[in-house]
Formats: C-alpha cells, sequence, structure tokens
C-alpha cells in the first residue's frame, strides 16, 4: 500500500496558511491525534494538506419541521463544496423550532447564536456554509458567524408550497389567525378550521406568507450573505438544490479570497436590507434580528436607521400578510432579485454593496425581470406608499416601538382611546372571552410584561386576538400596544417591541385601564394622556412584577441554567434583545492545543 505521505496529491496554492492546518498539517503527536481520529471515516490522508474544510452548519432537527429537508440540501452543499476542491464535514447545531419550544423559540435566538459562534471558533474549519429556514435559526447562525468573522454564506430550505382550502389560497400563520378569529365569530365551524388545517402546510419549507422565516431570507440576500435568488425558491422545486450546490462552490473561493461577513454586512448593507424589508412588506422580527446581527459585526444601526430608511419606501409585494398572494407566486414572478433592481432603480441601493459573490449588488440583480406586476406592483399601485416600520416615540415608548403600516387597517393609524389593560399573558387569556370585559372597537388593548424579560424571551403574542363581543360586530381590528413581538405572518394595527419594557419598569407598566392613548403613525407619536407628574408618581410607586422570571434577574441560582443567564444579561428589543457580553465581532484565532 502506498504511505499515506506519498499519494502525490498537490493542493492549489493557497495565499495563506489555513486555520485547519493548525490542527491538520504536519507530522506531530498533536496533529496524528486530531488527523488519525478523523480518519476512522475513511477520509484519505491527502484530504488534510492543504484543502479548505468547510463546516456546513446544520439546523435540521425532526423537531424543526421548517429545516426537515436540510440534511438532503446538505448533500449538495458538500457536492459543491468536493467540485470546488474543499472537503465538506457537516455539524449539526442548536436548532430554535417556532413552533416547538416555549416558552418562546425568541429566548433561544442568543444561546443558539452562541453555541454557533463557539462551534466556529473551537473547531477546524476555514470557512462555513449557514443552513438555515425556521425564522430564529437564520438570524442566530448569522450572528454566530458574524463574531467569529470567518467567510461565510448563507442557504435558505426555501418557503413551502401554497396552501389552497376549498378553492381560497391560504398562508401559513395568516390564516391560522383568520380562521382562529372566524371560528370565534360564529363564521367558522370547529370542523372546518380542522380541515384547512390539513391544506395550510402540504410540503417541506418554511412559511409560504411573508412572514418572518421568508423576511430573514431576504434580509440575508439583501445584505448580499446569500447567492442572489436565494431567498424565494420554494423548498421542494429542484433550483433549490442547485442553488445549494452552487453555494458550496462559492464558499470554497470565498476562504481563498478571505471574504469574511465584516467585508460584507457594512452600514450600506444594512441599509439596503432595511429597504428591501419595506418594499417586501417584512415581518417586524426583522428590526431586533437585523440589530443584533449588526451588534455582532461591530456596525452602528439603531431604530433611527429603520425610520429613516424605511420610511418612504413603498411596498410594492403583495405577499400576505400585507396583500394576497404567497411566495411561490413571489419566486415565479421574479422574486427579491426583481425587488433590488426596482430599488436600485428609485436611488434606494446602494449598488455598490459587496455581496458573496465577490461582486457588487447592482451586478447581481441590474437585469432582473419582474413577470407579475399583480405580485410586485408598480410603485403607483403599491399597497402603501409609506411601508417600512414605523418607529414610534414619545412619554409611552421614550426608547421606541414599531408597527407595520402595511399590515395595519388604515382608519386606526390615527387613533385616540381608552386604555384596557391585561398586566401579563395569562390576564389577557382569563378575561378576553368575557362578554363582561368593559371593552369595544374604540379601545386601545394594552398588554404588560411580555418583553425580553418579562415573558420571559419576547414570545410572540402581541396580535392578541379582539374579544369575541367585537369579532360578532364584524370588526377584525383594534389598536394593541405591548413589549412583545407579533409573527411575521400576523396582521394588524399593532404596536410591538415598546422600549423600555414593562418588567424592566418602562412607562408601559404603569398604564391603567381608563387611561386615554393616542397613536399617531403619520407623526410617529405614542402618547400616554396623563400629565408628566402623574407618570413619574406612577412609575416611582412601581415595583417589579413577583415572578419566577422577575427574581431570576436578581437571584443566581433562583432558577438555574440558561434561563438565569438570559434574564441577567438580555438586552432591550430597542438593541436586538442580545445578550449584553456577546456584542462586537470577537474573531476565531486558533487556541493551543492541549494534547
Amino acid at each position: 500500500m502506498t504511505s499515506p505521505l506519498e499519494t502525490g496529491f498537490k493542493p492549489a496554492p493557497w495565499p495563506r496558511r489555513l486555520r485547519s492546518q493548525e490542527w491538520y498539517a504536519g507530522q506531530s503527536r498533536d496533529t496524528i491525534y486530531h488527523r488519525g481520529w478523523l480518519k476512522n471515516q475513511g477520509y484519505p490522508h491527502d484530504l488534510f494538506d492543504g484543502r479548505p474544510i468547510i463546516g456546513i452548519l446544520n439546523t435540521w432537527s425532526d423537531l424543526t419541521p421548517c429545516n426537515g429537508h436540510l440534511r438532503e440540501l446538505a448533500e449538495k452543499v458538500k457536492a459543491g463544496v468536493w467540485e470546488a476542491g474543499g472537503f465538506p464535514v457537516e455539524v449539526p447545531v442548536f436548532s430554535a423550532s417556532e413552533n416547538t419550544f416555549r416558552p418562546t423559540a425568541m429566548m433561544f435566538r442568543n444561546l443558539a447564536a452562541m453555541a454557533v459562534e463557539e462551534a466556529i471558533r473551537g473547531q477546524p474549519v476555514d470557512g462555513v456554509v449557514l443552513m438555515v429556514g425556521c425564522d430564529k435559526t437564520t438570524p442566530s447562525l448569522m450572528m454566530g458567524a458574524a463574531s467569529c468573522d470567518l467567510p461565510a454564506i448563507v442557504v435558505s430550505g426555501g418557503p413551502m408550497l401554497n396552501g389552497w382550502f376549498r378553492g381560497e389560497r391560504i398562508g401559513s400563520g395568516t390564516h391560522l389567525w383568520k380562521f382562529s378569529e372566524a371560528v370565534k365569530a360564529g363564521e367558522m365551524t370547529q370542523d372546518e378550521f380542522l380541515e384547512a388545517e390539513q391544506a395550510m402546510s402540504r410540503s417541506s419549507g418554511t412559511c409560504n406568507t411573508m412572514g418572518t422565516a421568508s423576511t430573514m431570507a431576504s434580509m440575508a440576500e439583501a445584505l448580499g450573505m446569500a447567492l442572489s435568488g436565494n431567498a424565494a425558491i420554494p423548498a421542494v422545486d429542484s433550483r433549490r438544490r442547485t442553488m445549494s450546490q452552487e453555494t458550496g462552490r462559492r464558499i470554497v473561493q470565498m476562504v481563498k479570497d478571505d471574504l469574511k461577513p465584516s467585508d460584507i454586512m457594512t452600514k450600506q448593507a444594512f441599509e439596503n436590507a432595511i429597504r428591501t424589508n419595506g418594499a417586501i412588506g417584512g415581518s417586524t422580527n426583522a428590526v431586533v434580528h437585523l440589530l443584533a446581527i449588526a451588534g455582532r459585526v461591530g456596525v452602528d444601526v439603531t431604530l433611527d436607521d429603520w425610520d429613516r430608511c424605511g420610511r418612504d419606501v413603498a411596498t410594492i409585494v403583495n405577499l400576505m400578510p400585507s396583500g394576497k398572494y404567497l411566495m411561490e407566486e413571489f419566486f415565479y414572478a421574479g422574486g427579491l432579485p426583481a425587488v433590488l433592481r426596482r430599488l436600485g432603480e428609485a436611488g434606494l441601493l446602494h449598488k455598490d454593496a459587496l455581496t458573496v459573490s465577490g461582486g457588487a449588488i447592482w451586478d447581481e440583480v441590474k437585469t432582473a425581470l419582474n413577470h407579475n406586476d399583480d405580485v410586485i406592483l408598480p410603485v403607483e399601485k403599491a399597497l402603501t406608499q409609506q411601508g417600512g416600520i414605523a418607529v414610534l416615540r414619545g412619554n409611552l415608548a421614550p426608547a421606541g416601538a414599531v408597527l407595520k403600516p402595511s399590515a395595519a387597517s388604515p382608519h386606526l393609524l390615527q387613533h385616540r382611546g381608552r386604555a384596557v389593560v391585561f398586566e401579563d399573558i395569562d390576564d389577557y387569556k382569563a378575561k378576553i372571552n368575557d362578554d363582561a370585559l368593559d371593552i369595544d372597537e374604540t379601545c386601545v388593548m394594552v398588554l404588560k410584561n411580555c418583553g425580553p424579560k418579562g415573558y420571559p424571551g419576547m414570545a410572540e403574542v402581541g396580535n392578541m386576538g379582539l374579544p369575541p363581543k367585537v369579532l360578532k360586530k364584524g370588526i377584525t381590528d383594534m389598536v394593541r400596544i405591548s413589549d412583545a413581538r407579533m409573527s411575521g405572518t400576523a396582521y394588524g394595527t399593532v404596536v410591538l417591541h415598546t422600549s423600555p419594557e414593562a418588567a424592566a419598569g418602562g412607562p408601559l407598566a404603569v398604564v391603567q385601564t381608563g387611561d386615554m392613548i393616542e397613536l399617531d403613525v403619520p407623526g410617529r407619536r405614542l402618547h400616554l394622556d396623563i400629565s408628566d407628574e402623574e407618570l413619574a408618581r406612577r412609575l416611582a410607586a412601581w415595583t417589579p412584577p413577583e415572578d419566577p422570571s422577575a427574581a431570576l434577574a436578581v437571584t443566581p441560582g433562583a432558577g438555574g441554567g440558561y434561563a438565569w443567564l438570559h434574564q441577567a444579561h438580555v438586552q432591550g428589543a430597542d438593541t436586538g434583545a442580545d445578550l449584553d457580553f456577546l456584542k462586537g465581532c470577537r474573531g476565531a484565532p486558533v487556541g493551543k492545543d492541549a494534547h
């Protein structure tokens, strides 16, 4: 047999010593320790002398149904890596499933990001492919990769196919909320609801609306962190597998070029993403996620940037929950490249922003075509001329709150009403179906203690269902205010992320039933109609909620584990709800070998 040191393999020259060679190159005891064990998988010796090792970070899990097909896509990524002369290694990473994790997947986004960061930093990889899909998997992997700043590229799992029920196009999530309200209003039977359930999720993939998963896939593409066209290809379309294989090829060249997240995710890239979010009618969840990613890269992005960049962007993508179509039609119409071209032609795109392709974003999209003007609308027929995310401030939200104009009812964007207060989600659930509740459609529903610390984890409960006695009048929307989030698939005149949150002693904590609240979206104002003296008096008398999650923040060991870590270190929604000690890019140095 030929000696493993005499195989004749001559790797292509690289411009620098690869990081993985600190583990595998040479003939020392430590090198043999690392290399020898990995060879028990049947890898030839010549794979360890000069090829870039590419970590395929996979969030596949049986309990993350949106990502259930990622193992198949990972095989296509591997094929692309092999073809380009790399050495692919698949690495399972923390998968925060939106529809299984309690108390909320958002509580575990930062844990997943921390785990991903250390998986990259502590292992012999030269670049990474981020296999993402379900809502929190995209930001968590991008956050972890940004913290390490090794070459990284995103490949999304893609949306599921359209849902259909009795001839009606139905969107996962969006119609869940719609049908649930219809049952409470007596317009739909429970049996019909169960029948519709079978039609909502009929293929692999993420939500087929412009929910958070598709929004974040679009954000990754608009930031330049994914190949052009990645966001909208349906999960089961053969072109999704092709995109995965091309991504595998591309990451090898990125390693050779040392093209890193910090090179791509600049301030201009984030401004491109914010404007894109307005054009597509993207989820409010993109706000906390992009703020967190920017914090990891070390780019100064604030709520003010969201309002400044997104305020005058028309929402031109006619998708649920803002419009009527689904992601399948968006892909057929031209997908995100067609939207980016429209933004560029309107002077709303930083055309020179770098992407993972190694070129400028404008070069990727300048010839993209729109094949359906009813899906990607002309500006004069936009769903709303001022889309994006409205950032509200006032004495009720000194650090800001957000609202999605394209999902709101126009007649409620300027509204003054009497507050009906729910102290927490359990209080809401106990009262909302009671016909004795003193509430009508002119009131403002206020939900407290559902922010990053309060829930804990900032759950998607901000789009509170309306009381049945209001629904039975045919009313479908009311002004709702909370420190929570809402699903990207949800809709309504909903004020979210109110900061500082109630559990941290923000003004929201002292709102009382009967107070008058004024919402003025055009004026970007959210005002509690009491005097400054009365507000100060209430805040001085406020005490933190007496519940286990509040105790965790001040009593080490009261709950222990990650729950304590989260409560002690999570920051407000206005800065991305990341853990304070994870901010900034820490890099991925090669540490000492203990063997």
